[in-house]
């Protein structure tokens, strides 16, 4: 089955809906922050979901030393990393 532009495959569960599986999606990518491209669910012997999943391919962005993290983005820093960041000292920039 294919939801939300990502493909599911279930195994151990008879009618699994569709809005279910859409809400294994949405836990996914909100505890991970990235989209994905697969799950499969699966039922695992003491009667629990397994959930397996691949991660989208995203374009390589570069990766900067800021503030002593290695990061390729600021986009998820809070509003005090943030600030950090905006003042502090860049050496050789403009040169």
């Amino acid at each position: 089955m294919r939801v939300k532009d990502v493909d599911v495959k279930i195994v151990g569960f008879d009618g699994v809906t569709e809005k279910e599986a859409g809400r294994y999606i949405d836990y996914i990518e909100n505890e991970v922050h990235e989209p994905i491209k697969s799950l499969f669910i699966e039922r695992t012997e003491n009667g629990k979901v397994a959930l397996n999943y691949t991660i989208k391919k995203r374009k390589f962005e570069r990766i900067r030393r800021i503030t002593g993290y290695l990061v390729g983005t600021i986009d998820r820093w809070n509003n005090a990393k943030r600030k950090e960041e905006h003042e502090r000292v860049k050496h050789g920039v403009g040169k």
